[in-house]
Parts: structure tokens; sequence; C-alpha cells
């Protein structure tokens, strides 16, 4: 049984999932997420290399803009098949799309273009999506079934398994840091015959738990010495609702005194109602912590902002505030008004918690810029910048490796993608070096021919 692999984006960058199967009698897709990141907008709106019609199915991991995002315009393009995808995914991929769909709508006024796509397209996707639990196995078209199985990295992310006869394909998605604030560890796949992965930390370690936690409320309290603005770029998925409930246990029991702090973004504030609303996708340990009557989410301090005049608000508020507010690279969303009114100023801190995309503003923070164009405007640095990689939602490096190890005695090939071309090529040769498997790095477009 040969079948057709071909990776049409998500390699060589860390955004994007795209991946294709093709066994001559089925079309299955992995993902279909947006490529971020500066000037990706045109790269995005270009029509489908492949023919969307032929798409028997889709299969998602989760939620992330960067594995749903394009999902309605392979809609608009002529897909009429199923999307398969956890029941928390499912109910995430409404307020990430919907939120995806301003976004385009705002680049392309800017740009003088159209968008992708439109709320119709939306529309027509959400009511495709077929939702499964984790352990559950579906038939999909030419004898493969499909399993999903929890990834680690959202709520609700899987790890995807595919069968074919006496082959097993494994398409890893994100695959979580651990130990998170509110998930439980990946559930690793074993005895599998190829496997594609991802490598966003493919070529670095994360701090320890203990030195993140540490770590953050240390930035917490030198904002609060310096009498100063605490910004928090946050991603509004997963790292926000991270953040609130680490920051949640510290006010209550006592680590830390209360401060002002402003949760800035509508989508965060959408998606932490759907964490509210599925806590058992959560560890048990935080399970038991909302049986007990902790809403992990509120606490002394906190103010959500839900509309802009809440957001131009914050300004008045004098003295020590932290600011969480959207989008995690700063590359849109409320965190530009914030970046643009106290990064000039020398008792602001700006906290990365997350991968910074190239060309984002968030990495060229990351990198020292000593001015950013905002809005049109040159704006000064003059803020301390500040990273804590502990709070990433991926696996790093050594992570990666612990991964495959179960599968390396029977694994064909492992297709390192999903990552920056020198993270993805790093961790290809600490697969090769240190368990002895057959790992490759795909170049966009490229295509393997497989036995499965």
């Amino acid at each position: 049984m040969q079948t057709k692999l071909t990776f049409w984006s998500g390699v060589h960058d860390a955004t994007g999932a795209n991946f294709m199967f093709e066994t001559g009698k089925a079309t299955l897709l992995v993902d279909c997420g947006l490529i971020q990141g500066q000037h990706r907008s045109e790269v995005n709106c270009e029509v489908f290399a492949y023919d969307a019609k032929s798409v028997d199915a889709l299969l998602v991991t989760h939620a992330h803009a960067d594995h749903i995002g394009r999902i309605p315009k392979l809609v608009r393009e002529g897909f009429s098949g199923a999307i398969y995808a956890t029941k928390a995914t499912a109910e995430l991929t409404q307020h990430m799309l919907a939120d995806a769909l301003n976004v385009m709508r705002q680049d392309a006024k800017r740009g003088g273009t159209e968008p992708c796509y439109d709320e119709h397209d939306v529309q027509r996707a959400l009511s495709m999506f077929r939702p499964v639990s984790y352990g559950e196995t579906i038939s999909l078209p030419d004898d493969i079934t499909a399993t999903f199985t929890d990834a680690g990295h959202i709520l609700g992310s899987a790890i995807i398994t595919l069968k074919r006869g006496d082959k097993t394909f494994v398409a890893s998605g994100d695959i979580g840091n651990q130990p998170q604030p509110l998930l439980g560890a990946p559930q690793i796949p074993e005895k599998y015959d190829y496997l594609i992965m991802e490598s966003v930390y493919g070529d670095r370690a994360h701090e320890d738990v203990a030195s993140r936690k540490a770590k953050l409320l240390a930035v917490i309290e030198e904002a609060r010495a310096k009498n100063g603005t605490l910004i928090i770029p946050a991603f509004s998925l997963e790292r926000t609702q991270g953040l609130l409930y680490e920051i949640n246990n510290a006010v209550e029991s006592g680590e830390i005194e209360s401060i002002p702090i402003f949760l800035d973004s509508p989508l965060a504030i959408k998606v932490t109602e759907v964490y509210r609303n599925r806590p058992e996708y959560m560890r048990e340990d935080v399970q038991e912590q909302i049986r007990n009557g902790d809403d992990i989410f509120a606490f002394p301090g906190l103010e959500v902002s839900h509309t802009k005049e809440d957001s131009e608000a914050i300004q008045h508020t004098h003295g020590a505030k932290i600011i969480i507010a959207g989008s995690g690279m700063s590359h849109g969303g409320r965190i530009l008004a914030h970046e643009r009114r106290y990064l000039p100023d020398p008792s602001t801190t700006v906290l990365l918690v997350g991968y910074q995309g190239v060309g984002t503003l968030g990495r060229k923070l990351q990198d020292g810029a000593k001015t950013l164009r905002i809005a049109g405007e040159e704006i000064a640095v003059r803020a301390t910048v500040q990273t804590i990689d502990g709070y990433s939602a991926h696996a790093d490096r050594d992570q990666l490796v612990d991964f495959v190890e179960p599968g390396a005695a029977t694994v064909k090939k492992v297709f390192v993608a999903m990552g920056e071309e020198k993270s993805s090529l790093f961790l290809v040769q600490r697969l090769r070096d240190f368990l002895g498997v057959d790992a490759v790095a795909p170049a966009p477009s490229e295509s393997f021919e497989i036995e499965f």
C-alpha cells in the first residue's frame, strides 16, 4: 500500500500546518492553518496548490489559528467533507475563526484587498465539524481509521493516530510542554511506522517549573517596586488561562499581594469561558480545585476589559498594574495600543511568555529592537523586555526526543515539521544521534511515498 504524503505548508516555519495523505482512493488533510508573521496575508489568500474538492476529510489537531485558520478558505474553494476534531477544539474554533476573520478584514482594509473568506464561509466550515472524544476511533475512506488522544498542548488538543491495514501513522500536532498549569501530560504513542512531529522548540530547553513561576512572580514584584506597568502580550488560547491560574493561586495563597490586573482581550475572555465550561479536559488536581469552589480564573485585583472604552480606560489607573492583552506576538489586537503608550516609559516591563514568530513585533522586541513602528509611528523602546519560555505550551528539545523514544524501535521515518528551519534541523540531528531513527525535515511542498 503506497500513500503520497505532501507537506504543503507548516515546514521551515512554525505556522501554517497543512499536510496531505493521498492513497489513490482517499485524500485526507491534517490541519489547515494560517501562515503567521509579517507580510503573510497575501500568502494565506493564494489558491491552494491542490484541488480542495478532492479532499475527503480534514482532521484537526487543535484550535490554534496556525492549525485551523484557513479552513473557511478550503470550504470556499470547494471542500465539502467532514471535519473531525475533539469537542473542545470544535467549540474553541468558533471563537478563533471569528477572530481570524476580524483580523483578516482589518489587514485587507489597510492593504486595499479582499479578505480570504467571509462570514458565510466560516459558518459553513463550522457546520462541517464532527466532534470526537479522546480514545474514540472513527472510520475514514479507503479502510483508514483515526483515533484522537490527548496532546497536552491546549484544551482539547489531540495526537491523531491513523491506521490502514498493519501500518500506523502518527500526526502529533503540537506536543504539550510538561508540566503545564492546567493540562495533563501528552499520551505518548508507541509502535508506529511513521510520525509527523512539531519542532517549535526543537533546539531549546525551557526553564523548569519552579523557575518559571518564581520568575513570573519576581517580574510582578519588580513592576510593583518600579510603580510601573507590566505588559504581557499573551496568546488568547491557553497561555492567558495558564497565567490567570498561576496568578490566582499566588494571590489567594498570599505569595503575592493583589495588584490591578487587566485582561484586555475579547478573544481571551470568550476562550476563558470555554475553559470554565470544559474542566474535564484539565488535570485531575485542577478539577478538584474547581469542585472545591474555586473560580480559578477570578481573583482580587482582576478586571476584565470587554469594550474598547474599557481598554482605553486602563491608562487612567495609575501606579503599578499588569495588562494581559492579545496578540501574543504583538502582530495585532489591543496589545499594540498599550505598547505604543508604554514602551517609551523606562518603568515599563514587557514580559514575553511564548514563541515569537520571525518578523513580528514580538520577535523584534525579543531581539532587542530600540524602536518599533506601530500604527505608522516610530515608537522608542525604553521598556525592559524579559522572556519566560517555561510558559510555552510547546514541548522543548528534550521533551521532543522523549516523545519519540517509545516508538524509535519501530518507526521507519520521522518527519520533523512545524518549526523554524534551524529548530527542525537541530531536532533532526538530535533524533538521529540520540535514537538512531531516520528523521528528515521536509521542504515546503515536498512529497514522500510511504508504505501506508
